[in-house]
C-alpha cells in the first residue's frame, strides 16, 4: 500500500482520535495518506485514487450506523476495495450486542478482508497500541512489509 484514504465520522471526538493514530502508523511506514471527516460538507473523495480506503464510525443508537456515514456510502456510487473498517463505542450502552455494531456493518458492506478495529470510548492509554497494532496487521495483509520505522 502506498497510498490511503481515511473517512470517517465523529461525533465526541474518539472516532478522529482512532483516524489520527491510524495515520501516525500508515505514515511511519511509508504510506501516504488523505483524510476526509464525513459530514462536514466538503468535497466527496474519490477512494479510487487510492490503494486503499478506511472508513471509521461512531455507533449511534442501539447499534446504528449514522445516516451520513450511510449518505457517504451511497455517495460513492461503487464499494471501494480493499476497505478497512474501524470504529469507537461504548459498552455501557447497550453492552456487546451494540458495542462498534457500525464498524461491523461497514466491514461487512465493504466486504473487509479484515476484522473491524473496534475501541472502546477514546483510544487514549492501552487501546493505543491496539489501534497500533490493528494497522501493522493491515499493512501485512495488504504486502507492505516494510515496517522498520514502526517497530
Amino acid at each position: 500500500m502506498k497510498s490511503a484514504l481515511i473517512v470517517y465520522a465523529s461525533l465526541s471526538g474518539n472516532t478522529e482520535e482512532v483516524a489520527e493514530l491510524i495515520v501516525d502508523e500508515l505514515v511511519r511506514s511509508g504510506v501516504s495518506v488523505d483524510t476526509h471527516r464525513i459530514g462536514l460538507g466538503n468535497c466527496l473523495p474519490n477512494p479510487g485514487n487510492y490503494d486503499a480506503m478506511f472508513i471509521g464510525s461512531y455507533t449511534w443508537a442501539r447499534g446504528s450506523t449514522p445516516g451520513e456515514v450511510k449518505d457517504f456510502a451511497a455517495d460513492l456510487r461503487y464499494k471501494p476495495t480493499p476497505v478497512y473498517a474501524f470504529g469507537t463505542g461504548d459498552t455501557q450502552f447497550g453492552g456487546d450486542e451494540y458495542f462498534c455494531a457500525a464498524a461491523v456493518k461497514l466491514a461487512r458492506f465493504y466486504n473487509s478482508p479484515v476484522p473491524p478495529l473496534k475501541i472502546e470510548q477514546s483510544p487514549r492509554g492501552k487501546q493505543e497500541n491496539k489501534v497500533r497494532k490493528w494497522v501493522k496487521g493491515v499493512l501485512l495483509i495488504d504486502g507492505n512489509t516494510d515496517q522498520s520505522e514502526s517497530t
